[in-house]
């Protein structure tokens, strides 16, 4: 078998006209392969319809309907409509995830991010600790500098579930991310306080 690093070139040309390629080796594998390569162009070039055209790279509308959800659930959550608001910010999650693989996939770290933030944020209003602690770490795994709302969520919510050691070296984490972060600095005290106490 021969060693996967090897290289052969192999004496094959492709006619300017027809594209078709050629070879000047008499292995019969080759031939075969080409042979096949070249059905395949042929067939291509009878379809009736063109290829289709490469997808545009950002659906405008899908993003415009995520922001409208993560708008929408955040008036829902100024009223105090917390549970409201977590289902819209649900719906944004699935449409930013559902993306197709070619858009970037930087946009999608940030609008998941930002929605998983946001429904935190809803879960803590309802003292939904565990809930507030998953999305706000997902926020932080999705976009870990610039976020620092998420890393002070999922701090506070270890902090109210009493989990004080963890709290405080999350928040740690979080101020090396983010630099002193007011915060962020402000957690950590608050936590250190109530370590004393403890």
């Amino acid at each position: 078998m021969e060693d996967s690093e090897t290289f052969t070139q192999l004496p094959i040309c492709m006619d300017p006209t027809s594209k078709a390629i050629t070879t000047s080796s008499s292995s019969r594998a080759l031939q075969e392969e080409l042979a096949a390569l070249n059905n395949l162009h042929k067939s291509l070039l009878q379809l009736e319809s063109p290829v289709p055209p490469p997808p545009i790279p950002v659906n405008q509308k899908r993003s415009a309907n995520i922001t409208k959800l993560r708008e929408s659930g955040n008036a829902e959550f100024r009223k105090g409509k917390h549970a409201e608001a977590i289902k819209l910010y649900a719906l944004g999650l699935q449409m930013a995830l559902g993306r197709p693989h070619w858009e970037p996939s930087g946009l999608v770290r940030d609008e998941v991010a930002g929605l998983y933030a946001n429904r935190a944020q809803a879960h803590m209003a309802m003292s939904n600790w565990v809930e507030g602690l998953v999305d706000a770490e997902a926020s932080v795994e999705a976009k870990k500098v610039g976020n620092a709302k998420a890393w002070w969520r999922k701090g506070r919510c270890l902090m109210e579930m009493g989990r004080l050691e963890e709290a405080k070296e999350w928040v740690g984490r979080g101020l090396e991310m983010e630099g002193n972060e007011a915060d962020l600095v402000g957690l950590l005290k608050d936590i250190e306080e109530k370590e004393k106490k403890a």
